[in-house]
C-alpha cells in the first residue's frame, strides 16, 4: 500500500496556471506592476511557504447504494459514485494538499495594511500553489499506479458539484491523524488552512476504462507536462478555465448554460449544442423574438473544433418580423443570419481570440449585434464544456 507524506514538496508553479487564477487570457504577457507583483509574490512563498502534500491508500473500499463506501464511511456524490463505477474502482486513494497558513496569514495583514494588490497577488499563488500541489501528487500516484498494473481516476473533493462538503470532516477522518501538517475542518466543513485541498483519488485495475469516463482521462485536466504515463492531452490548453478571458461574468455564463443551452453527444462522436437566445426588438415597442442557435463540435483531443453552425428564428417565434430590417428586406437579412458562421473549422477556444464589436442589442438587424450574440453563445458553449471536464 502507498503512503505519501512531503513536507517540502517542489512548489513552482507554472506560469500559464498562475496567470489563469488571476484572471488573465491565455497567452497573456505580464509587463509592469503586474510583474513586479507576480514576481514577488513566487519569492515570498519559496521564502516564507510551508507547503505539504500526503496520501494513503485506502482500506475496504465498495460502491453501493448510490454512495462510496471506504473503511465503513459513506460518501454521497452522484458524481464520485458514477465515476467509480464507469472505471469499475476497486479501490481509492485519501490525497490533502496544503499550501500551508502561512501566505493566508500574511495575505490578511496585507489586507489591513490597506495593500490590496499585494494581498491579491499572493493570495492568488497560494492558491496556484494547492492547485500544483494536487497535480504534482496525482503525477506521483499515476507513477505507482503504473508499477502496480492500475491506473488514477480524476481526483474529487467535497465541496465539488454534486458532492456536499460537510461530508469533508468525516473524509478527514481517514487521515487518521497521520498528516504531516495542520488541518482541520470549520463547521460549515470548510478547511483551515482554506488553501487546502482534501480529496479521493479512485483506482482500477483497466487502464482503458479511464477513456470511457463521461468527463474524460484524467490526463485531460492534469498540468504535469513531463509526465511519462501521460495517456491523452492535457486539455486546458485548448479549453480554457473559468475567468480565461470570457467577456461576460462567469455567473451569467454558468446561469445561460444551464437554463438555455443543451449539449448532446451525437453516434458519430461529435457533440451538438443548442443555444436558444431571448431578446427583443429595437423599435416596434420592443416586440419580444426568440432565435435558436445549432453547433456541432469535433472531439475534446482537437479542441473541439466548430464543424457545424445555424442560427434562426425558434419554432413559432413572430417577434423577428417586427424588426426593422425585416420590415425592409426579409429575404436580404435572413440570408445573412443563415450564411455567418464565425469561426468555422476553428476550436472552441478562438473565441478568446475574436475581436468583436460589443452591441448588446437585441435585435439582428446588423452585422455587429450578430456578431455579439454568436460570441456569447460560442462562450456558454466554451464554458458548458469546461464545467461538463469538471463533473
Amino acid at each position: 500500500m502507498i503512503e505519501i507524506a512531503d513536507t517540502s514538496p517542489d512548489t513552482q508553479v507554472v506560469q500559464a496556471e498562475y496567470l489563469r487564477l488571476l484572471g488573465y487570457p491565455m497567452g497573456h504577457t505580464l509587463t509592469g506592476r503586474a510583474a513586479e507583483l507576480a514576481l514577488w509574490a513566487r519569492d515570498w512563498y519559496a521564502r516564507d511557504g510551508r507547503p505539504w502534500i500526503y496520501a494513503r491508500e485506502m482500506d475496504a473500499v465498495e460502491t453501493t447504494g448510490g454512495a462510496v463506501c471506504i473503511q465503513g464511511a459513506a460518501f454521497h456524490s452522484e458524481r464520485l459514485h458514477g465515476s467509480f463505477q464507469e472505471a469499475d474502482a476497486r479501490g481509492a486513494i485519501l490525497a490533502v494538499a496544503s499550501a500551508g497558513p502561512e501566505a493566508e496569514l500574511e495575505a490578511q495583514r496585507l489586507w489591513s495594511q490597506e495593500k490590496p494588490d499585494e494581498y491579491f497577488f499572493l493570495e492568488t499563488y497560494a492558491s496556484a500553489v494547492t492547485e500544483h500541489l494536487v497535480t504534482l501528487l496525482g503525477a506521483k500516484l499515476c507513477a505507482w499506479a503504473e508499477r502496480q498494473g492500475a491506473a488514477i481516476l480524476p481526483h474529487y473533493s467535497p465541496g465539488y458539484n454534486g458532492w456536499d462538503i460537510s461530508e469533508q470532516p468525516r473524509l478527514l477522518a481517514l487521515a487518521d491523524g497521520s498528516l504531516p501538517g495542520p488541518l482541520e475542518t470549520l463547521e460549515s466543513g470548510a478547511l483551515r488552512p482554506k488553501k487546502s485541498l482534501l480529496a479521493l483519488f479512485g483506482v482500477t485495475c483497466d487502464s482503458g476504462s479511464l477513456f470511457k469516463l463521461s468527463g474524460g482521462p484524467p490526463c485531460v485536466n492534469c498540468s504535469y507536462q513531463p509526465c511519462q504515463y501521460r495517456r491523452a492531452p492535457y486539455g486546458r490548453a485548448v479549453i480554457g478555465e473559468p475567468h480565461a478571458g470570457y467577456t461576460v461574468n462567469v455567473k451569467a455564463l454558468d446561469r445561460w448554460a444551464s437554463q438555455r443551452l443543451r449539449l448532446r453527444r451525437r453516434e458519430d462522436g461529435n457533440i451538438e449544442a443548442r443555444f436558444r437566445y431571448d431578446g427583443t426588438t429595437c423599435t416596434n415597442m420592443g416586440r419580444p423574438l426568440a432565435f435558436e442557435y445549432t453547433v456541432v463540435l469535433g472531439p475534446k483531443e482537437e479542441g473541439f473544433p466548430l464543424r457545424e453552425q445555424h442560427c434562426a428564428p425558434a419554432a413559432g417565434d413572430t417577434g423577428h418580423r417586427a424588426m426593422c430590417q425585416y420590415i425592409a428586406g426579409a429575404d436580404e437579412l435572413m440570408g445573412a443570419i443563415g450564411r455567418e458562421k464565425p469561426l468555422a473549422g476553428k476550436p472552441i477556444a478562438a473565441v478568446f481570440e475574436w475581436r468583436r464589436p460589443s452591441s448588446p442589442a437585441g435585435c439582428y438587424c446588423d452585422s455587429a449585434s450578430r456578431d455579439h450574440k454568436w460570441g456569447l453563445v460560442l462562450e456558454t458553449i466554451h464554458y458548458a464544456l469546461h464545467k461538463s471536464g469538471e463533473k
